[in-house]
């Protein structure tokens, strides 16, 4: 039995398929943790769908900000950018029933592997957020996609304020707010003031600001953080902070990391499979 943490898939069934022959992946045996934005600008969303769909809960999935992009298309809230592929799903016969699983997959997932708590977001958490925290919020924002307010919210929920959280907030911007944190947050201030324009490497973060990951006193920094979202990172391998989104769909790789207790002691193995380009950066 091994857990697999697999950084975003975009749509590239084929690369998913082949990194899946590689780790020899057995649904009856194994579970793998999804990190997010499974869909959109590769060529496949829809048979990746279908397929995570089919694993049941050997495949425990992240919704990304292109997986929340999908939602927002189909419940009229957005209008597709040129670079979408998601026509494969929107135009499917079993369209709703892909968006229906969407809308019950998670918004963060806390695991516990020999003994070390494993924290998994899409993009990032905010620093002054716990890991008990972090899931809270996490489940609120879960409630209203699988509710009746799911429509009015997806309306609302493009907008880069507020930018820092308070817990004083209700409603939609207190739901923004998370959702732009676990979702799209690369570069925060030590104050948890977020910015969402930089999306260069760990260098290019803009003045007064550093990798979210990175912030003095982070409340988080004591336990293993895994997320996607990042491709111009890349693989970042640190004691508690494993970046996994390789860019695939930019014709990089599609990246497992393989967790498991041998011995009490939890053993780490990177795999990676090269990805055929199917979009271009711009």
């Amino acid at each position: 039995m091994a857990l697999y943490l697999i950084g975003d898939v975009q749509g590239c069934n084929s690369a998913l398929q082949r990194l899946l022959d590689e780790i020899s992946f057995s649904p009856s045996r194994d579970t793998l943790f999804l990190l997010g934005d499974l869909v959109n600008r590769g060529p496949d969303s829809a048979d990746v769908v279908r397929r995570l769909m089919g694993y049941g809960t050997a495949a425990q999935c992240l919704l990304g900000n292109h997986d929340l992009h999908l939602l927002a298309i189909a419940y009229g809230a957005r209008q597709p950018s040129r670079h979408d592929t998601l026509n494969g799903i929107l135009d499917a016969p079993d369209r709703q029933a892909m968006l229906d699983w969407l809308r019950w997959q998670r918004m963060a997932i806390l695991e516990q592997v020999a003994g070390h708590d494993v924290l998994m977001v899409h993009a990032g958490v905010l620093p002054s957020w716990t890991a008990t925290q972090t899931m809270a919020l996490a489940m609120e924002v879960e409630s209203v996609l699988r509710s009746a307010a799911l429509g009015d919210f997806l309306q609302h929920m493009y907008d880069d304020q507020p930018d820092h959280w308070d817990e004083a907030l209700t409603g939609t911007a207190r739901w923004r707010v998370i959702v732009n944190a676990l979702t799209r947050l690369r570069f925060c201030t030590p104050t948890g003031h977020m910015e969402f324009g930089t999306t260069g490497g760990l260098d290019a973060a803009p003045a007064g600001y550093l990798p979210w990951f990175e912030v003095p006193g982070r409340q988080t920094s004591g336990v293993m953080l895994a997320f996607g979202h990042w491709s111009t990172l890349g693989w970042l391998g640190r004691a508690n902070v494993l970046s996994l989104d390789t860019g695939c769909v930019w014709g990089g790789a599609l990246s497992a990391l393989r967790l498991e207790s041998v011995n009490g002691q939890l053993q780490q193995q990177l795999i990676q499979v090269k990805c055929q380009q199917a979009q271009k950066p711009g």
